[in-house]
C-alpha cells in the first residue's frame, strides 16, 4: 500500500500519528494511506521555511521570476502525469484535467514569474524631500486547499506568495493528497530552492494548527462558508492575514435574444463540469419565459446524451463524485427538490458503470419548475444538479439573481450590448461572464463578495495578499 507523507525542508518526513485512507472515487478502492502530520511537524516545517525564505527574499525580482518561469515550463512537461494524479485524486475525467484544469496551474505560475519582474511601488516628491513605497514579503504563508482542483489551487495560492519572496506551506485536502507532492518535486528539480514550498498532509486539525501558528503570517483558504468562518476565528489570535475563496450559488441569466444553442451548451458546461464540483458553477439557471421550453428541451437532449463512467475513457463526459458520503448528500438534495415541488426533467439517480460498479457516479440532473425558496436553489449542492427558474423581465432576473448570500460568479447570455453591460454591472459577484462562463485567464482576478469570501486569486491583485507596503520618506536638505 502506497503511503503518502508530508514533505518539508526538501525531504519527506515521518512522524505522523495516524493515517487516512485515500480512495479512488471511480472505483471506491483504497489506493493509498495518508500520514497526517502533527503540530510538532508543523513547527519544524515553519522553522525550516523561515530559513529558506530569508535568502529567497533577498534575490532580485528578475531572479525569482526566472526561477518560477522555469518551474512553470517543467510542470507543463509533467502535465500528463499530473493529470493522471488529478484523476486519481478527484475522479474527474482525464480530458478535463489534461486540457484545462491542470495546465491552469502552471499558467498562473508563469504569469506570476513574469509579472513580479515589472511589479513596482510608487515614487513621490515634495520640496526638499522624496519618498517611495515598495512591497515587502510577509515571511511564511500557507494555503489550505479544497479537493476539487488540487493542482490549480496549489499553484494559484503558492505562485504569488513565492514570486513576492515568501516561503509557502500547503495543506491539500486529505482526500486529494497526491498531486501536491509531485508539484514540489518538479519545481525543486527545475531550480526552486528547497524549503520554500512545503506540503503538510492533514485533516481539519492541521488546518486549525496552521491558522493558530504564530509564525505563519497569512493563510489562504478555498473551501465552504462555515469553514471560512472558522478559519477567520482561528486566525484572529495572531492577527493573521486571511484570504477566503468560499462557496457559490451562481446565477446564469438567459435572455430571449441569446444564441439558444450556445446558451444551452454553456449552461450544461457550467453545471456538469467536474461532476458539478466547482464553487463558481452556475447552478441557478434563470431562463426568459419566451424561450424556456426550448432551452429546457435542448438541455435535456444534451444531458441525456452524456456518458458517465471511467474517467480515463475518451468517450466519457462526466466522471465520479469525490466520495460516497458526498454522493449521498447530492442525491438527497435532488429528492428534497422534487418533494418541494420541482420537476425532475432528467437524471437524479445513482449509476453503476460497467467495471466501475462501486464508484461514486450519478446522472447529471436538471430540475425545472423551481422557485427561489427551495433548498436546491438556496444552498450550495456541489454536484451535477441544475435548477431552472423562469423570469419575465430584466429587473426581476437581476433582483432574484442577487437574492443570495453568495457572490462568487454570475453570467448572462444576450446579443444586446447595452443590456450586457447594464446587467453585468448590477450583478453582485466577484466574477461576471457574458456569453461564456467560468473562463479565468491568469491575468484576471478570481474571488467573491458577500459570503463567498474576499481577496483574489490570480492576476497582479494576488500580490497584495502576500505582501506589506513600506513607505520611505527621505529629507534632501540639512535643515
Amino acid at each position: 500500500m502506497t503511503v503518502i507523507k508530508s514533505y518539508y525542508g526538501g525531504t519527506y518526513r515521518d512522524g505522523a500519528e495516524k493515517r487516512f485512507a485515500k480512495t479512488y472515487p471511480a472505483t471506491g478502492e483504497v489506493i493509498a494511506e495518508v500520514e497526517l502530520a502533527t503540530k510538532e511537524m508543523l513547527d519544524e516545517a515553519v522553522a525550516m521555511a523561515h530559513e529558506a525564505q530569508k535568502p529567497w527574499a533577498k534575490r532580485s525580482v528578475q531572479d525569482r521570476g526566472q526561477v518560477l518561469i522555469k518551474c512553470a515550463h517543467a510542470l507543463r512537461e509533467a502535465n500528463d502525469e499530473l493529470s493522471r494524479l488529478e484523476v486519481q485524486d478527484v475522479g474527474k475525467v482525464f480530458a478535463e484535467a489534461v486540457s484545462a484544469d491542470v495546465p491552469s496551474g502552471p499558467d498562473v505560475l508563469e504569469y506570476m514569474g513574469a509579472a513580479i519582474m515589472t511589479y513596482h511601488g510608487t515614487q513621490h516628491q515634495w520640496p526638499g524631500a522624496i519618498g517611495y513605497t515598495r512591497r515587502i514579503p510577509l515571511g511564511v504563508c500557507a494555503g489550505i486547499g479544497a479537493w476539487n482542483y488540487p493542482v490549480q489551487i496549489a499553484l494559484w495560492k503558492s505562485s504569488p506568495a513565492l514570486a513576492m519572496g515568501n516561503a509557502f506551506i500547503l495543506k491539500p485536502s486529505e482526500m486529494t493528497p497526491l498531486s501536491a507532492l509531485k508539484i514540489v518535486e518538479v519545481m525543486e528539480d527545475a531550480g526552486l530552492p528547497k524549503g520554500l514550498l512545503n506540503v503538510m498532509q492533514g485533516d481539519y486539525t492541521m488546518g486549525s494548527a496552521i491558522c493558530s501558528h504564530p509564525d505563519i503570517a497569512k493563510v489562504s483558504l478555498t473551501g465552504g462558508v462555515e469553514t471560512g468562518k472558522k478559519i477567520m476565528m482561528q486566525s484572529a489570535e495572531s492577527l493573521k492575514r486571511v484570504t477566503l475563496e468560499l462557496g457559490g450559488k451562481a446565477p446564469l441569466i438567459l435572455f430571449d435574444d441569446c444564441d439558444l444553442d450556445k446558451a444551452a451548451a454553456t449552461a450544461m458546461e457550467a453545471n456538469f463540469y467536474t461532476a458539478g464540483e466547482v464553487c463558481s458553477n452556475a447552478t441557478r439557471v434563470f431562463v426568459h419565459r419566451p424561450i424556456a421550453d426550448e432551452i429546457i428541451s435542448r438541455m435535456k437532449t444534451m444531458t441525456d446524451a452524456m456518458t458517465v463512467g471511467d474517467p480515463m475513457a475518451d468517450d466519457v463526459q462526466m466522471g465520479a463524485l469525490i466520495s460516497e458520503q458526498h454522493l449521498q448528500k447530492v442525491l438527497n438534495y435532488v429528492d428534497q427538490g422534487v418533494a418541494e415541488g420541482a420537476e425532475l426533467v432528467t437524471g437524479g439517480e445513482r449509476v453503476h458503470p460497467q467495471g466501475f460498479e462501486n464508484g461514486y457516479f450519478m446522472r447529471p440532473t436538471i430540475l425545472s419548475q423551481c422557485n427561489d425558496d427551495m433548498a436546491v436553489v438556496c444552498e450550495e449542492i456541489f454536484g451535477p444538479v441544475m435548477s431552472v427558474l423562469i423570469f419575465d423581465d430584466e429587473d426581476e432576473a437581476v433582483e432574484r439573481a442577487n437574492a443570495t448570500h453568495f457572490g462568487l460568479g454570475a453570467g448572462l447570455f444576450t446579443r444586446d450590448l447595452t443590456r450586457a453591460h447594464r446587467v453585468a454591472d448590477a450583478l453582485e459577484a466577484g466574477n461576471v461572464w457574458i456569453n461564456t462562463y467560468n473562463l479565468i485567464p491568469p491575468d484576471m482576478p478570481f474571488g467573491g463578495v458577500k459570503q463567498s469570501g474576499f481577496g483574489r486569486e490570480s492576476s497582479h491583485y494576488a500580490f497584495e495578499a502576500y505582501s506589506d507596503v513600506r513607505a520611505t520618506y527621505i529629507a534632501l536638505d540639512d535643515e
